[in-house]
């Protein structure tokens, strides 16, 4: 199947010389004469390089032949992260190259998503947000109430975020996956 420049969309997976890539944006310009312009930038999903294309209003892009699937993370052996889909119980590996920054967000047993292509796993993704046990940080500083203040602490996967000055060891708190930032701390 293929999609017509008008179906193009933010995050649309497309097949472009054999390889599989994700719309991270897509942009609409309708010059005063000629036709449409579809501005598109794809990042491929296997090297995370990304693409910047400029499309007419005739012109399609391949649909790339991807499955997604929910998983498990297991455990991390080495350099390798295993995950187990939840249906089949078939188990998986990812290298660290492919988890990227996402170490950060896995606990044991936590239910991720992974994306196949060509029947093999190339990327991960974790949910929105974790919570996370504070495992050190350094006591913030009595009477600095001005905003904003951060302090990066560590968490129980080894990650390290900035958080505010009140945040302790012992506290959880949640953290959006999309963008590693600090949401709130969680009552216990």
């Amino acid at each position: 199947m293929a999609y017509k420049a008008s179906e193009f969309r933010k995050g649309l997976k497309v097949q472009i010389n054999g390889e599989p890539y994700v719309m991270t944006s897509m942009e609409f310009k309708k010059p005063g004469k000629g036709s449409a312009l579809y501005i598109c930038k794809l990042k491929n999903l296997l090297r995370g390089t990304t693409l910047d294309r400029t499309m007419k209003s005739n012109d399609t892009l391949e649909e790339a032949e991807i499955l997604e699937t929910d998983v498990q993370f297991l455990y991390k052996q080495g350099d390798k992260f295993v995950f187990m889909d939840k249906e089949n119980y078939e188990q998986y590996e990812l290298s660290a190259e492919q988890i990227g920054d996402d170490w950060k967000y896995l606990k044991d047993n936590m239910d991720c998503q992974m994306t196949f292509f060509g029947g093999n796993p190339i990327i991960m993704t974790p949910p929105n947000h974790v919570e996370l046990k504070v495992e050190y940080c350094e006591p913030g500083a009595k009477g600095d109430t001005s905003t904003n203040v951060r302090k990066p602490v560590k968490v129980e996967t080894g990650g390290e975020f900035q958080t505010p000055i009140f945040v302790n060891e012992g506290d959880v708190i949640k953290i959006d996956t999309r963008t590693g930032d600090y949401v709130e701390r969680v009552k216990q």
